[in-house]
């Protein structure tokens, strides 16, 4: 999977003067199920733990930072292997299902699983019991850490993730979430057309590496708006600092402040709004 997923098609351009025809670039948009191997190697069961509509590539990775977000693992060395289920029977399909072993020693509960992953991921539900849910699998930011960033180094973070955004740039349909140093240095970034899904490629690419424990002192760049979810992930990676281009829920205000994370919102056009925990940004 080393070129770019995009697809060309015609469209018809359309201005109030005239139309034309041209071939245009989109991007791809595929559906992903995640499959759980777990148990002593001798008895092993599967769970399909997660069916998502994401952009193909870094779909280890995906997986990985989904089983981490949402609690099942804890390290990358609790999986044993990843691997795609080629010897599906329909050939479109064959890198679009994925199998994650757990180590045999890792405990895993599909029933318990089952009700966290809807407490802490569904629509329509109490926001406290969502908020307590997150409490089960993190620890609050410390509110009087070190960890400080000048206002003109939030300035600077849109421009340099353009610079990288190789899918955007070419179809300009599709999301990111990147991670920079305290310094303003691009460290990561992952796309894909699901917001949740490019910051699962993320924190899965560091689970993967054992460099989670960057997210302690660096800032979370989002191309879209901060929903709830999204400071879900970001609070069990531990991130203390997350900035988003566009609008943040009440939810994810709620859980930024719970948490002790400094919440940034519409940072476009040279402003932006500091929605919690202000003290980091200088």
């Amino acid at each position: 999977m080393n070129q770019l997923p995009v697809h060309s098609v015609q469209i018809t351009k359309v201005n109030e003067m005239s139309s034309q025809t041209i071939d245009d670039i989109i991007v791809v948009e595929e559906p992903l199920e995640i499959r759980l191997g777990y148990g002593p190697m001798d008895m092993r069961d599967e769970i399909n733990v997660s069916i998502t509509m994401r952009t193909p590539g870094n779909d280890f990775e995906l997986a990985t930072g989904f089983l981490f977000t949402e609690g099942v693992i804890k390290s990358g060395e609790d999986i044993l292997s990843i691997k795609y289920c080629t010897n599906h029977q329909k050939s479109e399909q064959q890198y679009n299902i994925v199998r994650v072993e757990l180590m045999p020693h890792i405990g895993f509960d599909a029933s318990a699983f089952n009700r966290n992953f809807y407490m802490t991921s569904a629509c329509g539900i109490c926001g406290k019991a969502s908020i307590d849910a997150i409490a089960v699998h993190c620890i609050k930011s410390e509110l009087n850490d070190s960890l400080k960033i000048d206002k003109q180094l939030v300035f600077s973070l849109s421009n340099k993730l353009k610079q990288k955004q190789t899918i955007f740039n070419n179809t300009g349909g599709i999301h990111a979430a990147a991670l920079f140093s305290n310094k303003g240095e691009l460290l990561l970034t992952m796309e894909d057309v699901g917001r949740h899904n490019a910051l699962d490629k993320l924190i899965g690419s560091l689970v993967a590496l054992n460099k989670i424990k960057l997210t302690e002192s660096a800032v979370l760049f989002l191309s879209g708006r901060a929903s709830f979810e999204l400071l879900q992930k970001a609070t069990i990676a531990g991130l203390k600092i997350v900035c988003a281009v566009g609008a943040p829920s009440s939810l994810a205000v709620q859980t930024a402040e719970e948490f002790g994370i400094t919440l940034i919102g519409f940072l476009r056009d040279g402003r932006f709004n500091i929605y919690t925990h202000q003290n980091r940004i200088v």
